[in-house]
């Protein structure tokens, strides 16, 4: 059995039973899964962690599921690479990238949540699951819900790149392509989700969904020996990734597995949809919404429904955020790509654009650790880099036409 206490209202406080709910009924605030820390804190060790499946689910005892694993037995457990070329470069000392652009089977996080969300919609009986996306969390749905034999319905802004789109067909789910921004999408979900008795992951499943994310941060503590960074770089969408990440650090700290926390957690948005680092740089609560226009579809979200809490860790923690332009996240793509042999997707261009501004400005000590959140595969967003990559050499089938080019190569030509 799990040990989850009930759902409670992130507003008021007030809680709820464990149920497909997701907002509040007397203040209409969001809810969050509320655990007993003290029954978790005698039945998980680091021991007892270590000697487990190298997937999420080796985290069990902090996710909120009543029985046994039953999606996302594959998911986790992504490499934390230290990226020394990369540092070099930056001029940090210690720099690693947590890298969930492999190891996952649609190579993004979004694999992290939906393990959760879809086990939970099968304890509750759901034979239906849903979403609002762009793109990655699409991807998860179609696919882990395919192998968990659930009908699937998924709904994408139609202005998605084609081989986002492809990756999602691939699985024959109901696509639903809808003429508007995600924030138009996620309204008709809404509504499509009031009338249908169908788990959508990312509104009546949300509570549970969103605690997925929490397992790349147990992931960093223990992949850098039981510790935590002095800084970890997160991109933001709706926000919600970023909250998960500081509250699997407090989770640790809470139950005796971390001894020491002093993170400081920062934001990367792209200029194009930056409502919450917006508001941070101005030093205000309200988040303001945006009209998408940014080559990173991934994070595209002008309307974040967990921009405000992400504002406040970004504040309790010290921390900042950053927002970088189109051409800042394809120079960051490059880079990445050719110091450390990693293709991300634009989100990771964010980041990694964003944490170099940060070191730029002394946001980030360049003596300090930093982890930057690497969250998706560049396979999926191609379409950023066509016309900003080299050109192949051609030559004709011979070793004359070959040295002709190499001559040229050598000469810097």
């Amino acid at each position: 059995m799990g040990h989850i206490k009930g759902l409670k209202c992130r507003e008021c406080g007030r809680e709820y039973p464990v149920e497909p709910i997701y907002v509040c009924e007397f203040c209409f605030g969001p809810l969050e899964v509320a655990y007993d820390y003290k029954s978790i804190a005698k039945a998980i060790s680091r021991k007892k962690i270590e000697g487990r499946d190298k997937n999420l689910w080796r985290y069990r005892e902090l996710l909120p599921v009543d029985g046994e694993p039953q999606v996302g037995l594959n998911s986790g457990y992504t490499p934390l690479l230290r990226a020394d070329n990369l540092a070099k470069i930056i001029g940090v000392d210690e720099l690693y990238l947590k890298d969930d652009t492999v190891v996952h089977p649609t190579l993004s996080f979004k694999d992290r949540v939906v393990s959760i969300a879809l086990t939970k919609a099968k304890e509750f009986g759901f034979d239906t699951v849903a979403c609002a996306s762009t793109g990655n969390l699409a991807h998860s749905v179609s696919a882990h819900g395919a192998r968990a034999g659930f009908k699937r319905f998924i709904f994408i802004p139609a202005t998605l790149e084609a081989s986002k789109i492809v990756a999602s067909l691939v699985y024959e789910p109901n696509l639903i392509a809808v003429d508007g921004n995600y924030d138009d999408v996620n309204r008709l979900c809404s509504e499509v989700a009031n009338k249908y008795r169908w788990a959508f992951v990312n509104i009546n499943i949300r509570p549970f969904y969103a605690e997925g994310s929490k397992t790349l941060g147990f992931e960093i503590i223990e992949q850098l020996g039981w510790k935590a960074p002095d800084n970890v770089v997160v991109p933001c969408a709706s926000g919600s990734l970023l909250t998960k990440v500081w509250k699997s650090f407090k989770e640790f700290k809470d139950v005796g597995i971390l001894k020491e926390l002093g993170t400081r957690v920062f934001a990367a948005q792209a200029t194009g949809c930056s409502p919450i680092a917006a508001a941070i740089k101005q030093g205000t609560d309200v988040i303001r919404p945006v009209k998408p226009n940014t080559i990173a579809k991934s994070l595209a979200i002008g309307n974040p429904a967990d921009g405000f809490y992400a504002s406040q860790v970004v504040k309790e923690t010290g921390g900042f955020a950053e927002d970088v332009s189109d051409q800042e996240i394809i120079d960051a793509i490059k880079l990445l790509a050719r110091t450390e042999g990693v293709f991300a997707e634009t989100a990771g261009g964010v980041t990694l654009a964003s944490t170099i501004k940060l070191v730029q400005t002394g946001k980030i000590k360049r003596e300090s650790s930093t982890v930057i959140c690497i969250t998706g595969n560049g396979l999926k967003t191609q379409e950023a880099l066509q016309g900003h990559t080299p050109q192949p050499h051609h030559i004709k089938p011979s070793l004359a036409s070959f040295e002709e080019v190499l001559k040229k190569i050598n000469q810097g030509q």
